[in-house]
């Protein structure tokens, strides 16, 4: 299993535990992060007896965001060109949100599970998930607005398909803090626990009860959903009928019809 700096990566049987992995500076995102999220990713997505994968923050915090520090060292490589500024903030930009792309993007559900501050990129890091769940004092904000600048890795983008338009615009313009209790109530967060071991045992619990079902259904029904979000009804609908036309072949469906019928678990393959 790679090892990496900014973040702690291991495997429990089927389950994938990615934990942001910079306490001591309340796991904000430095330049290293962004590269070993991929990074993270792309052996999760290529090691088929990961089945699920949990992303949390080790210590007090989920995360702060982008580290400052990074943004500051960002301004030295700028010109006295408008055009060629342009075009190294763009780049950057663009390389950011393949970072969270790559989460969005992987094959397998992704469940954050969140506790402490949520502020600024965790935001958008969280959006890239299937689910979320937190503890009942989360502190969330999407804080680009008080940065003088609009959120640019996905927030924007995502978070309308999971709380509706009008909510994402008020916290957007506003930027203000909001709890576990309100970020359930508004449904960004799917449940809350009192504390953060307890969400931990939760969130495993859930992502245990994912890896036991068939990896093939569960890779369709991620993709399906995925592509409707940002297609029609009737392209979805096709899709999924030329999906299914190969899946419904697959040994996953004969074995799971023949455990239900007999009332007993079905082992499925990776």
């Amino acid at each position: 299993m790679p090892e990496y700096q900014t973040l702690l990566v291991e495997q429990h049987a089927s389950v994938a535990h990615v934990q942001i992995n910079r306490p001591e500076k309340i796991n904000a995102m430095n330049a290293l992060f962004w590269e070993e999220i991929i990074a993270a990713f792309d052996w999760i997505d290529q090691t088929d007896s990961v089945r699920v994968v949990v992303v949390s923050g080790a210590g007090k915090h989920f995360s702060a965001g982008i580290d400052l520090m990074m943004l500051a060292g960002a301004s030295h490589k700028m010109t006295t060109d408008i055009g060629r500024n342009a075009e190294i903030i763009r780049r950057n930009v663009l390389r950011l949100q393949a970072s969270f792309n790559a989460v969005d993007q992987c094959r397998k559900p992704v469940i954050a599970a969140i506790h402490g501050y949520c502020i600024g990129g965790a935001i958008d890091l969280i959006s890239a998930c299937d689910m979320r769940y937190s503890t009942a004092d989360a502190h969330f904000s999407i804080k680009e607005i008080d940065m003088g600048m609009a959120a640019d890795v996905g927030t924007l983008q995502r978070l309308p398909h999971l709380i509706g338009d009008g909510m994402m615009r008020e916290l957007a313009y506003t930027g203000r803090a909001f709890d576990g209790n309100e970020a359930a109530a508004m449904g960004l967060v799917n449940s809350i626990q009192p504390d953060h071991e307890k969400l931990m045992s939760s969130v495993m619990a859930i992502a245990n009860e994912i890896a036991s079902k068939s990896p093939l259904a569960i890779r369709g029904t991620k993709e399906m959903i995925r592509y409707s979000r940002d297609h029609s009804v009737e392209d979805g609908l096709n899709y999924i009928a030329t999906w299914n036309a190969a899946m419904l072949q697959s040994e996953d469906m004969k074995l799971a019809m023949a455990a239900h019928m007999a009332k007993k678990t079905a082992e499925f393959a990776d």
